[in-house]
């Protein structure tokens, strides 16, 4: 027999090696091989007989685990993974195995501890206090601990010799135990156990529809649920995930966003209080000491609850019984580096080869999902009242063209009717949540007498004013500079700030409402590790009055007295060159405004525009995800975009912008010729963003009904063409990111 063996590393090298005798060799499993004159690791992706050759094929040096890391069902979900993204099988497996486990220089942290042996009795423990007061001393330590064990750092310093002479007396021994480095160790508050609510009826339908798809998977479809926001989908989560555990199957829990990753924890654990040594989360943010362990813990099967970000769609779960996709319609969910998968895709995939049930929860459907559940694909299951009763929050919508024009063509930040609501709430001691999706304090510094912007050298956009750190700081690359005092084209003084962000608003605010007590949440605040969780705590026990924050505070958050947001600018996200602009839009307004109302007071929402009669934001004021969905799907069906049909982009990028360009006006003609029917190609254009890190970058937009022959066409054409060597082309299958 042979083996096929990925060569760990970036060169994406694949050998075949004899397997010896008496090793047993399973795909999956990682071994050392020889490799020219030295040792390498690497991957087994599959097993054949050993064909005919004219040399001597060398063998296996040996197993690094005698278990394959990788299962059956993941290796066959790689597969897929770089057939249908076009993507190598080397960056799919460095997403299946983690850094953290495929190096050798992590392992499991462990310590020392000393065990009471032989108890002596009274008379025995007098006579060791006279002849050796320490080891006596260190035995009444061990009789006094729980089970007789103690961690040898905990018994002090200098005891070498002493721990020896009593091993050797018999009076304790050693053990080595493994120590979990767990990353919710240092919590702020006690986790307390939570019962299970009682459902209304459409929670208990929609948890009877998941439960018959847990108990016959096989049998069953991906169930969407569409719930808006406060319905209790959370609820219905946990009690689908306590019956899948009492069939003793493992769960599966993806969350968007890191931000939301902590609360979500928090719930399960609270739930599953008597288990959560069963609950494990996966996210970039754990150290690779602790997602080492993490990974370890979900592959023994020790865990049986995974939290986590889109990565930890790959965890190793043994007898996976239920999957469930929260906020399934998150951009987040896309992978941006090699292998470029999406999430929730590939989660679906995994369900149906496991298989298991899968559950994709969101108050607003990416329209893929709805339109798959219109055509019988997924089944549909809709919470269309808040769980507490309550009505959902009033939506107001400020015309800030008028705004502008009561304040003289300032900068309008705050409406009147805003200020007012904002004064309101902290009178009453409630708490308000103010969004906007743009951070720093001014997006532009611009010079009033020859029109020069400070721009980014290495990218095509405008330096972002920070003025914590009073600097100018480009959004895409990091570059910082130093703040002009004068314009550095004509010298003018009168340089002046074009446009606001979080910061800005943060000034503001304290001049407007100097009394209130408020946070800033956002990419540049939150640098510190367990910042947000802090800040989120302080908010949830009222140390806070207003919370101001980005997309990193837009959904999923649940704080019972907040009754007031205020949305500052809704158009950011509305006039961008994409044909899924008005979907996010509405989808981001949704969830903000999903924020208000959720205890037992009204909740409103203020929405300040300068474009009011966008459907966009008309459907969001209404909550009518069926109205919009319906105007929107007619428009992507005139024109065949998702979900009807696939949509990829070929980016070549180059420091040299003539080059770059040419590269793709090449692989364009060749794209042409012997076209698959129906695929649609575009011309070579600029990106939106034409510049980025230093690269000058052009797109082809490729649209086809059918994806695989889309990427099989592509994947044909870039492995026949050679490529300068400053020129990098990337394809994206089923892109969301088109700048």
């Amino acid at each position: 027999m042979t083996a096929r063996v990925l060569i760990d590393g970036s060169s994406e090298l694949v050998f075949d090696y004899a397997i010896p005798a008496g090793l047993t060799v399973l795909p999956g499993c990682r071994v050392r091989v020889p490799l020219r004159r030295q040792a390498a690791t690497g991957t087994v992706l599959a097993l054949g007989e050993v064909a005919q050759a004219d040399f001597a094929m060398r063998e296996l040096e040996c197993l690094l685990d005698p278990e394959p890391l990788i299962t059956p069902v993941l290796l066959r979900a790689g597969e897929w993974i770089a057939n249908y993204y076009g993507s190598s099988i080397e960056s799919v497996i460095r997403s299946l195995l983690p850094e953290a486990v495929r190096t050798e220089e992590n392992s499991a942290k462990t310590r020392r501890l000393a065990v009471l042996g032989v108890e002596p009795d009274a008379a025995g423990l007098a006579k060791l206090a006279k002849r050796a007061p320490r080891q006596h001393a260190i035995m009444l330590l061990l009789l006094d601990a729980p089970d007789g064990r103690l961690p040898v750092a905990e018994l002090g310093e200098g005891l070498s010799a002493t721990l020896k002479a009593m091993e050797k007396t018999g009076l304790l021994r050693m053990e080595i135990e493994e120590v979990r480095r767990d990353p919710d160790a240092d919590e702020l508050e006690e986790v307390l156990e939570s019962k299970p609510l009682t459902l209304n009826p459409g929670q208990a339908l929609a948890l009877e529809k998941v439960l018959q798809a847990v108990t016959d998977p096989a049998g069953s479809k991906p169930i969407l649920l569409l719930g808006v926001t406060g319905s209790g989908k959370t609820e219905v989560y946990l009690q689908a995930a306590s019956r899948a555990i009492g069939l003793g199957k493992t769960v599966l829990i993806l969350v968007p966003e890191i931000s939301l990753t902590p609360q979500t924890v928090r719930r399960f654990k609270a739930r599953f209080a008597g288990m959560q040594e069963q609950v494990a989360v996966l996210h970039s943010h754990l150290s690779q000491g602790e997602r080492f362990d993490e990974w370890h813990r979900i592959r023994k099967g020790i865990a049986r609850i995974v939290i986590g970000a889109r990565s930890a769609v790959f965890a190793p779960l043994p007898d996976l019984g239920l999957i469930i996709v929260d906020e399934e319609h998150e951009n987040s969910y896309k992978q941006e580096n090699p292998p470029r998968y999406h999430g929730r895709d590939v989660a679906v995939l995994r369900a149906a080869f496991e298989p298991a049930a899968i559950v994709l929860g969101s108050a607003t459907p990416s329209l893929e999902s709805w339109h798959n559940t219109q055509l019988g694909k997924y089944d549909l299951l809709r919470l269309d009242a808040r769980a507490d009763g309550q009505s959902m929050p009033l939506v107001r919508v400020v015309d800030m063209r008028l705004e502008r024009a009561k304040q003289q063509g300032g900068l309008a930040i705050l409406s009147d009717k805003l200020r007012a609501a904002l004064e309101q709430r902290l009178a009453n001691g409630e708490q308000s949540i103010l969004f906007l999706n743009r951070r720093g304090f001014a997006r532009a510094l611009q010079c009033p007498a020859c029109g020069h912007v400070c721009q980014c050298p290495h990218c095509a956009v405008a330096l972002t004013y920070h003025r914590t750190d009073e600097r100018l700081i480009c959004h895409v690359c990091g570059h910082q500079a130093i703040v002009p005092r004068k314009c550095p084209e004509c010298q003018d003084p009168a340089i002046i700030l074009q446009g606001y962000g979080t910061q800005k608003v943060e000034e503001v605010l304290a001049k407007v409402l100097p009394q209130a007590k408020f946070a800033r949440i956002d990419a540049d605040a939150m640098r510190r590790r367990h910042a947000l969780r802090d800040t989120l705590h302080a908010f949830k026990t009222h140390q806070l009055d207003i919370l101001i924050g980005t997309q990193m505070i837009a959904k999923g958050l649940h704080f019972p007295n907040v009754t007031l947001v205020g949305i500052l600018n809704a158009d950011l996200g509305l006039h961008v060159p994409d044909f899924r602009a008005g979907e996010r839009t509405f989808q981001l307004l949704t969830q903000v405004s999903g924020r208000a109302g959720r205890g037992d007071l009204t909740g409103e929402v203020i929405v300040q525009t300068f474009t009011p009669h966008s459907p966009s934001i008309q459907y969001a004021r209404r909550h009518d995800f069926d109205g919009f969905s319906e105007q929107e799907l007619e428009f992507r069906r005139a024109f065949g975009f998702p979900p009807y049909g696939h949509c990829a982009v070929l980016t070549a990028r180059s420091t040299h912008e003539r080059r770059a360009e040419f590269t793709l006006q090449t692989l364009h003609l060749r794209l042409k010729e012997d076209l698959p029917q129906g695929l649609q190609l575009g011309e070579v254009l600029p990106s939106p963003l034409i510049r980025a890190h230093g690269q000058f970058r052009f797109q082809i937009t490729l649209r086809s009904p059918r994806a695989r022959s889309l990427t099989r066409h592509v994947q044909a054409v870039l492995a026949r063409t050679s490529l300068p060597e400053d020129v990098t082309v990337v394809f994206d299958m089923d892109a969301l990111n088109f700048s």
